[in-house]
């Protein structure tokens, strides 16, 4: 009993036949007798004893164990001897001291760190986590953490992948035209920092040191216990991680149940082990981008200054914040589309039409409804999160990809709050219920009664409206096949499509790539980006590039069996409209640029008549009557010899 009580590791290594097969990799009554003295001397002291963190001190320390074990007639001198070298002889310095629990075998292992880590903190000096046999139920979906694993493990290989092509492809440019000219000025002028001959060298050689010196210096000092030289190998190990942080790309993922907030799938970023264990699924504040802007959208519907077929100018604006200071927003690549509707705006991801929109709501509105959405109730958080900035509106502030997922999630449940959970109860060895978090957070949901209803359904239908256009013809229509992509077949073999809606996003410098999105079932986060964002993950690496794929892909497969479910949609309070595709006004006779069909706040739907298309066409016919009448020029004036004109001119006249 007490063998298998006792504390024989960090981590939660408890008992000898967990210490046998953390160390060994087999049980303990296999152990011969080099690795029963290593167990034994565990019991006086698991830190100073463990081989892989003090070899030589646990070395010396079972080779007296042994010695005394031959004394004692328990084995011989040639027994004791020929285990002890085989041992050690094959003995990995490598191998670092990580916690048993990093080495355990597990099909989750983001979702059992984030479980784990709640945990102590529900437990905190109440029961041992470890060893007081706990049965915990989570919310885990094996499928779709599964579906989440391979897809996120494409998704940053490719990432990754791409972004060291860009990188060599900009040394290489800059190391061919770029670096002899600089090279030149600093030795014309003696301007030694421009001396970049010498710079590179120190740079190659520091990472030759990290990446091929460090690690046998690391396995040396090991060997032969010399701690100064370990510092110095922990140096290098440690500059190695900060420079991994800023060029290597991480990515998250993170999918719930929109009706009971079940974490159904979690992934935290690459191989999860000793050296990557940041949850950044729940712990990483990250830009969200463009994201960001249906969250303020939202309360710019319900100003009713704002609809889908509110006419937007997108072309360069100054836009002045509140001390003053102007702030000039660009779109992607540059490119304007001059005038457009409030939906196209953002299922094209339209920048300068967003802080337009933001500014029209105002600050107080559009902060009120984002830090609701997100689950930011306390008011010194809000203000810390929220800046009063235009640049608010382009997602420049912290977030999780959790906190996104729960916002974009109220979309789809009707405006109702979600609470996105991975532990339903926890039991002790007997059976009985020690912890019911799911049972607390359905408790608290009621005790909030109407304050749950955070967006009326009337406007999470007009959101989820908008945001299925992007999954249409906006940035997530080309991953996605327009929604088409979502095919599925039910068991009497009828076929339907899985309806979407969601955003990308695309921070400042190609710095993160999001797409956050959801169906009628589920709700789900993608993130791409560095840990230290000093980094720009390429022109090519977008959220529709690189995440949205990925997103597609496994919202198509954990919807695989499912039957049809169509989003919330009130009977009363919303009105649809067909509108000139232009203008956002009723269409009439003139209107050749094609109508959509958009839903409204009843009372917001459109009432005039378009005038743009009219006034185009009555402004083209008296100018063509004019020229076939052959009166151009004022009264008075001399008018010019038309000849033959063509009649069949072709007027191409700008848009408003």
């Amino acid at each position: 009993m007490y063998l298998n009580k006792m504390i024989m590791g960090s981590g939660g290594l408890y008992g000898v036949e967990a210490a046998s097969q953390y160390f060994f990799g087999h049980p303990a009554k296999d152990c011969t007798p080099a690795e029963s003295a290593l167990l034994a001397i565990q019991l006086s002291s698991p830190t100073r004893y463990n081989p892989f963190k003090n070899p030589t001190t646990a070395r010396a320390r079972s080779k007296l164990i042994l010695d005394q074990m031959v004394e004692r007639k328990v084995v011989t001198a040639g027994q004791a001897k020929e285990s002890f070298d085989a041992y050690w002889d094959s003995f990995d310095y490598t191998r670092t001291a990580a916690s048993a629990f990093f080495m355990r075998d597990d099909k989750a292992p983001w979702f059992s760190e984030y479980v784990r880590r709640q945990l102590e903190d529900m437990l905190y000096g109440s029961m041992d986590l470890y060893s007081d046999g706990l049965s915990v139920y989570t919310t885990l979906d094996l499928d779709h953490q599964a579906f989440a694993d391979a897809y996120m493990k494409r998704g940053i290989e490719r990432a990754n992948a791409s972004y060291r092509r860009a990188s060599s492809q900009r040394l290489s440019t800059a190391e061919s035209l770029y670096t002899p000219i600089i090279e030149l000025l600093g030795l014309g002028f003696n301007l030694s920092p421009l001396l970049v001959s010498a710079s590179k060298t120190e740079v190659q050689s520091m990472d030759y040191f990290v990446t091929k010196l460090s690690p046998v210096l690391d396995a040396t000092a090991l060997l032969f216990g010399l701690s100064d030289l370990k510092a110095f190998a922990n140096a290098g190990t440690s500059r190695k991680n900060n420079s991994l942080e800023k060029t290597t790309v991480e990515g998250s993922l993170v999918a719930i149940d929109n009706e009971t907030g079940y974490i159904t799938a979690l992934v935290g970023g690459s191989t999860y082990g000793m050296s990557n264990q940041l949850i950044r699924a729940t712990q990483a504040t990250l830009m969200p981008g463009s994201t960001f802007k249906p969250l303020f959208y939202s309360a710019a519907i319900d100003s009713k200054k704002v609809t889908q077929g509110t006419m937007i100018y997108d072309a360069p604006t100054i836009f002045h914040n509140e001390d003053g200071v102007p702030y000039i927003p660009l779109n992607f690549r540059g490119e304007w589309q001059g005038t457009v509707l409030a939906w196209r705006a953002l299922a094209s991801s339209m920048n300068v039409p967003s802080v337009k929109i933001l500014e029209t709501v105002g600050f107080d509105a559009a902060i009120q409804r984002a830090a609701a959405l997100l689950g930011i109730t306390d008011p010194k958080e809000i203000q810390r999160v929220f800046p009063r900035r235009y640049p608010l509106a382009l997602g420049v502030i912290g977030v999780t990809p959790l906190q996104m997922t729960r916002a974009f999630s109220v979309f789809s449940n009707g405006g109702k709050a979600t609470q996105p959970i991975a532990i339903r109860y926890v039991e002790d060895r007997n059976g009985a219920i020690i912890l019911e978090p799911e049972k607390e957070s359905r408790e608290r949901m009621s005790k909030m009664g109407g304050a749950a209803q955070i967006l009326s359904p009337q406007n999470a239908a007009v959101m989820t409206d908008m945001l299925r256009r992007v999954v249409w013809s906006g940035t997530l229509a080309g991953a996605t096949s327009g929604g088409s992509s979502m095919k599925q077949t039910d068991e009497s073999g009828k076929s339907y499509t899985i309806p979407l809606a969601g955003k990308t996003g695309t921070t400042h410098n190609w710095a993160d790539a999001w797409t956050v999105g959801f169906s009628p079932y589920y709700s789900a986060s993608i993130w791409f980006g560095f840990d230290m964002p000093s980094n720009s993950l390429g022109v090519e690496q977008t959220g529709a590039t690189i995440a949205a794929p990925i997103w597609s892909d496994f919202m198509r497969d954990i919807h695989k069996g499912l039957p049809l479910k169509s989003f919330p949609s009130p009977q009363d309070g919303l009105a649809t409209s067909r509108v000139c595709s232009v203008s956002g006004l009723l269409p009439n006779e003139f209107c050749d640029k094609g109508t959509v069909e958009l839903l409204y706040l009843e009372g917001t739907q459109p009432v005039n008549t378009c005038d743009i298309h009219k006034d185009e066409s009555q402004s083209a016919q008296n100018l063509l009557d004019i020229i076939i009448g052959g009166s151009i020029a004022p009264p008075g004036q001399v008018q010019p010899n038309l000849g033959d004109l063509d009649t069949t001119l072709r007027l191409d006249l700008p848009t408003f």
